[in-house]
């Protein structure tokens, strides 16, 4: 399964829109996984200088993670997979 951030706006004058997309997010993914679909919400990141959200899922498709989104009903500019550094030793190299 790969990793990919959806990409939403959130303005910053609205923390509780934020706090609603990410519970929103968290339980579509679930109701998903229960019905067998591969796809897990992981966390999000909100840069509020630029009003920018990004929800990090782990799914099987980018397609199934945006049906998890559009179930949520959120509105999102993007999807791209992405790779996490999780675990890499920066001495390691």
């Amino acid at each position: 399964m790969g990793k990919y951030l959806v990409e939403l706006y959130v303005p910053s004058s609205s923390p509780e829109a934020l706090t609603s997309a990410v519970a929103r997010a968290r339980t579509a993914a679930s109701e998903m996984a229960l019905d067998g679909m591969h796809v897990t919400y992981l966390r999000s990141l909100f840069l509020p200088g630029d009003e920018l959200c990004f929800l990090l899922y782990e799914g099987s498709s980018a397609e199934v993670v945006g049906e998890a989104a559009r179930r949520a009903a959120i509105t999102f500019e993007r999807i791209v997979e992405a790779d996490t550094a999780d675990g890499v030793d920066p001495d390691s190299s």
